[in-house]
């Protein structure tokens, strides 16, 4: 009997969270990736279109994806410039901004208040966001700025242009994750043995030498993990978009990314089988980096 209850005991404690995961996690996977299959309005299963929404969002959906002109547009491309220009970008903030907080007495003050965005809802911070951006002087500090002393200028619309929605949203987006990078990427600096950090200075390597030969290649596994989590967090985003781009996802639907997609033609347009071909797509992009990010755990915890 001893036996018995050492052999089934530990599936008993895992069970609960198994039994949460098949349910909320595998299950609605395979329903969606079976209703991917199908076409029509709502929810059914009557249409069966084979893998048909696959080819019209990657063949004849200009939203989704528009390689009709030059430079290719579409929420696809949009991902891709925020996977550019967002993950490197908070990378750099976030290191930067750990790298000083090193070397004040304030250290945690400074830390606190870069990850106070991190506290804030993202719905929140997307409004305040759109009241700096506001084109009206009055209420938008960046226009305030421009007006007052730049003579002649007039102020910019920054969420209603098609050419700076997406860096608009993106810097708000940064100012959100700052934090976060921070925090991680200091804990990963204070890891780094101080013998190291003083033998190279007796050796003679000055600040910017032991920041960029010792610093950075031991912070490289860090910096790895926190830019796969930046990546997962570019491939789902979504209400920023939807908060600062409106409905449409920006002026001419320039600012859409793949989440925002799914969830217009899904909930919006009303064609779930559609949606869930694009939220297989997602899917099918954001599993390498989590199988890397697992792998990356293993590694480290067998060490």
């Amino acid at each position: 009997m001893s036996r018995m209850r050492g052999h089934f005991g530990p599936w008993l404690f895992v069970a609960p969270a198994a039994l949460l995961i098949l349910v909320f996690i595998v299950y609605p996977t395979f329903w969606t990736m079976r209703l991917s299959l199908f076409g029509g309005l709502g929810f059914n299963f009557n249409k069966f279109v084979g893998l048909d929404n696959y080819v019209k969002l990657l063949t004849n959906d200009p939203q989704f994806l528009d390689l009709s002109k030059f430079p290719p547009g579409g929420a696809v491309v949009n991902n891709i410039f925020w996977l550019l220009v967002y993950t490197p970008a908070v990378i750099f903030v976030g290191l930067v901004v750990a790298v000083l907080a090193d070397k004040v007495r304030y250290e945690s003050l400074m830390k606190s208040v870069v990850f106070l965005p991190m506290a804030i809802a993202a719905t929140a911070a997307a409004i305040i966001w759109l009241f700096v951006y506001s084109p009206d002087p009055r209420i938008g500090i960046l226009n305030a700025l421009l007006t007052t002393f730049v003579p002649g200028a007039e102020p910019i619309s920054f969420t209603g242009s098609v050419d700076l929605v997406n860096p608009a949203i993106i810097v708000a987006a940064i100012w959100i994750n700052a934090g976060f990078t921070t925090v991680v990427l200091s804990a990963a600096l204070k890891g780094i043995p101080v013998e190291i950090i003083e033998a190279a200075r007796v050796d003679g390597a000055t600040g910017p030498q032991v920041f960029a030969r010792i610093q950075i290649p031991m912070l490289a596994p860090t910096i790895s993990v926190v830019a796969v989590t930046m990546i997962i967090y570019v491939i789902k985003v979504f209400d920023l978009i939807y908060v600062m781009g409106g409905n449409n996802g920006g002026p001419l639907g320039s600012a859409r990314v793949v989440a925002f997609s799914q969830y217009v033609e899904t909930f919006n347009n009303g064609r779930a089988g559609y949606g869930s071909a694009i939220a297989v797509i997602m899917l099918l992009v954001v599993l390498p980096f989590i199988l890397l990010n697992v792998k990356r755990f293993r590694a480290e915890a067998g060490r």
